[in-house]
């Protein structure tokens, strides 16, 4: 798999690195403080000031495939890259390569009218204003998202867009500028994935109000966040309408395939890093006479974790070499495989990183803030149960047409 990645990726790869090791770790106790001190719903002057310093670098936008915006890099060249910066679950926004803004600025790139470009994907590229996703919701299952009931109805040159959404990661962030959201325009058709449809929502638009935060196994995640926000008769010009009527869904899943990849690079970058701290802290901590990394059950521990690490990745780099060669669509088996698999994989790793420090694990912030992440997507992006069933379904149709 490393021979598709060209010399200058590696050289990316290496800068990255690099960036990351000199700036970002050293500066992991200096986040925290400046998260706590104050008002923890504003923007951290240190990742603003390392935001200046990545783009003197050009190291900004890489995510972007295939676009005159971005790096031009494939899915298959970002990953390591999103592997790297996902070491720290801070660090991807420094390099304007954050969740979920990556996400939004591609829906526009590939779906947005000239207009919407130029009003909301040239600032999120600078890096001036932040956005958010606006689809799960609260009364119904939204890992299937036909049950979505949030509306937006034509009213003359408008669009009246009623719902209430939680989980809207950025919501509660004061640089959030724009909504992307979903709801039933069609409701009516009988084909269930084609009754929805994305549209831009303002943020400072009357009737969008944002109820509360919601935190992640008790992380707020400030100043980010992920916030419950209720939509009232908000009207909007039928200009902001993306793709037109109907296309929600196909918006959706075009959306999800790079940030499922990204999703689970990240948690690579997260686990690299869990087995790093088992190693290092057992191997620094005796029991029973002897190094806890001389105990068989530690080093069987970290051997697992080794193998499983290897695995993943080489299964999220196929599912982006795929993605790459043929599109979304005709990658969703290997996409489905990776959303179940790269989470899972973390969340096992840190827990036994956990496990191996002891006391000390249960009060570390990183492992601490890496698992709760690590668990949550189990849940986001679709829960692991909806890609287990397409993943069965997809290998079930090959031998349903055997004779």
């Amino acid at each position: 798999m490393n021979s598709l990645l060209s010399e200058s990726v590696e050289e990316l790869k290496r800068r990255v690195s690099e960036f990351m090791d000199e700036y970002v770790y050293p500066n992991e106790d200096r986040y925290r403080r400046e998260v706590d001190e104050g008002n923890r719903w504003q923007p951290v002057a240190l990742v603003e000031e390392l935001k200046d310093r990545a783009k003197a670098a050009q190291l900004w936008n890489l995510f972007l495939p295939e676009s005159e915006y971005g790096a031009g890099l494939t899915n298959t060249q970002y990953a390591p890259l999103c592997e790297i910066m996902g070491r720290v679950y801070w660090a991807p926004e420094i390099f304007n390569c954050s969740a979920p803004d990556t996400g939004n600025m591609e829906v526009l790139v590939r779906y947005g009218s000239p207009e919407q470009k130029k009003a909301w994907l040239e600032p999120l590229l600078r890096g001036e204003i932040r956005s958010a996703f606006a689809m799960t919701e609260p009364n119904v299952a939204s890992s299937d998202a036909t049950n979505i009931e949030s509306s937006i109805v034509r009213d003359g040159d408008e669009y009246v867009i009623n719902g209430r959404k939680w989980w809207t990661s950025g919501a509660n962030d004061p640089r959030c500028s724009v909504f992307i959201f979903m709801g039933k325009s069609n409701p009516d058709l009988p084909d269930r994935h084609r009754q929805q449809a994305m549209i831009l929502v303002p943020r400072n638009a009357p009737g969008v109000t944002v109820l509360r935060h919601l935190p992640v196994l008790g992380f707020d995640d400030a100043p980010h966040g992920h916030g419950e926000v209720l939509f009232e008769n908000v009207r909007v010009p039928i200009t902001n309408i993306l793709l037109g009527e109907g296309r929600g869904f196909e918006i959706a899943q075009g959306r999800l395939g790079p940030g499922r990849i990204h999703h689970c690079m990240r948690l690579i970058g997260l686990a690299e890093r869990a087995l790093e701290v088992m190693c290092t802290r057992s191997l620094s901590r005796s029991a029973f006479g002897r190094p806890i990394a001389d105990q068989t059950v530690t080093m069987e521990r970290i051997a697992d974790a080794r193998i499983a690490i290897e695995e993943t990745r080489l299964l999220i780099l196929n599912a982006a070499h795929k993605m790459d060669l043929v599109g979304n669509k005709a990658a969703a088996r290997e996409i489905a495989m990776i959303k179940v698999a790269a989470p899972n994989m973390a969340c096992k790793v840190i827990d036994q990183a956990i496990q191996a420090c002891g006391a000390h694990g249960m009060q570390d912030p990183f492992l601490a803030h890496a698992y709760a992440l690590s668990r949550s997507l189990r849940i986001a992006d679709g829960p692991d149960e909806v890609h287990r069933n397409h993943l069965a379904k997809l290998e079930l149709a090959r031998y349903r047409t055997r004779p």
